[in-house]
């Protein structure tokens, strides 16, 4: 277990901000972590869990206490059945999983960080979620000081939220077990229209599995949503801002601004999202309430590939970051009435 001080923390995340950690500790075992998390809770000290840095805005002061640094390996591939340990890279276990021939996650290829985090943030993109093939996680209860196995109901899932991101302090993943399936080198159904258009069939059929996989690369390719450190599109934490659930009242009168606002004739993306309620598009909202691809003039700036991400051009800070983030949701909601969550946890800052 490697202990360092007075650590930068910019280097462990995408977006490349943040200030030092008091102390940093990467675990290469799940005994390395669980020793660590609990010298953090015996000693009173303040802890942050670290995976890939994906889904992390750190304030420009750093963290003040042990920053946990998951470093932990391990694939287990039986059957149709798949355990990764929590620091296995996410886009290479991916991609394991389409050399052995068995869908459900493939769509999810590309995105940056850890296996561990997938559970937490209940990772999603073009029709696919984690939670729709994970069966179990395995994590330490800090408030019980054991480990335990929670299953998919247990785990509380809903869009890109979960039991774990509802009580942060209370767990930390280490092992995550899918139960994938075995479709004779098919996808599964494909679900999300672009995708689908892309890969030139309707929505609902199966393709190779390696199309499928390489479609998504190249459809998030394209929005600067996979990691490139030449590119400064991809220093993000991908979407910035998770996609508006709004109830039938709320949507009516989102609809009303948009008839005063833009052509009688434009309708705004609409999706059912459950009873009496519709999921719109962050994207559209940005881009419509003013701010376009490559939007601003500072060291953090709109992608110039994709309006719901923010990036750093190389030389912004983390306060840099947040006044662009804070402008975009004034404008929305000044436009729309509809105020803009952000999907990346923030530590030691706020919108």
């Amino acid at each position: 277990m490697q202990v360092l001080h007075d650590a930068p923390l910019a280097p462990l995340t995408t977006f490349r901000l943040g200030g030092p950690a008091t102390r940093l500790v990467t675990a290469v075992t799940d005994a390395e972590v669980i020793a660590a998390v609990r010298e953090a809770d015996d000693s009173g000290t303040p802890l942050l869990v670290i995976g890939g840095g994906s889904n992390l805005v750190i304030g420009d002061k750093g963290f003040d206490g042990t920053a946990l640094r998951i470093a932990t390996r391990g694939v287990e591939l039986r059957g149709t059945t798949l355990e990764l340990a929590a620091g296995e890279v996410w886009t290479d276990a991916v991609a394991r999983t389409v050399e052995a021939g068995l869908a459900g996650i493939e769509c999810l290829a590309g995105i940056p960080g850890s296996a561990g985090a997938t559970p937490i943030q209940n990772v999603g993109a073009y029709g696919q979620e984690v939670s729709s093939t994970i069966t179990e996680v395995i994590a330490y209860d800090r408030r019980a000081g054991e480990t335990v196995t929670l299953t998919n109901e247990e785990c509380a899932f809903s869009y890109r939220h979960s039991r774990f991101k509802a009580d942060p302090e209370r767990y930390v993943v280490l092992r995550v077990r899918f139960e994938l399936e075995d479709a004779a080198g098919l996808s599964a159904p494909v679900r999300y229209a672009e995708t689908a258009r892309a890969l030139g069939v309707g929505q609902g059929d199966r393709v190779p599995l390696a199309d499928a996989r390489e479609t998504v690369l190249k459809l998030r390719a394209g929005k600067g949503m996979v990691l490139d450190p030449e590119d400064h599109d991809t220093w993000s934490a991908g979407s910035f801002f998770t996609n508006p659930i709004l109830t039938d009242e709320q949507f009516a009168a989102f609809h009303a601004r948009v008839r005063e606002r833009l052509d009688d004739g434009v309708e705004p993306p609409a999706y059912p999202a459950g009873e009496g309620r519709t999921k719109t598009s962050a994207a559209w909202l940005i881009d419509k309430a003013g701010f376009t691809k490559g939007y601003g003039t500072g060291p953090a700036r709109i992608s110039t590939k994709h309006t719901l991400a923010l990036t750093n051009r190389g030389e912004a800070t983390t306060e840099d970051l947040l006044a662009l983030a804070r402008e975009v949701v004034a404008g929305v909601r000044e436009a729309f009435g509809i105020t803009l969550v952000n999907e990346p946890v923030t530590v030691g800052v706020s919108l």
